[in-house]
């Protein structure tokens, strides 16, 4: 499955390796990183092509949306970290 040239889309798939998360939790923790605020609508892009991709399942806890690695996104992951590592040594 193709993997994600946007760097807010990996970073979202790296949250929430082994942790399923509410969204705002996630987007919180990537406004925490970038130092920046994020749109809402700029987040929900990025979510809803996981979603569609079949990299992150999405489904309803209450009000709130909470979001999941699928195993295509675990390995897109893993996939990742193995090319930093590469590059970095």
């Amino acid at each position: 499955m193709e993997w994600f040239a946007s760097g807010m889309r990996r970073d979202i798939c790296t949250l929430l390796y082994d942790e399923t998360q509410r969204a705002q939790s996630v987007k919180t923790a990537l406004q925490r990183r970038y130092d920046r605020r994020i749109r809402p609508k700029q987040f929900e892009g990025c979510v809803n092509a996981l979603v569609d991709a079949g990299h992150v399942e999405r489904r309803v806890d209450g009000i709130a949306d909470v979001l999941a690695l699928t195993e295509a996104g675990e390995s897109g992951v893993e996939r990742q970290r193995e090319w930093l590592a590469e590059q970095v040594d």
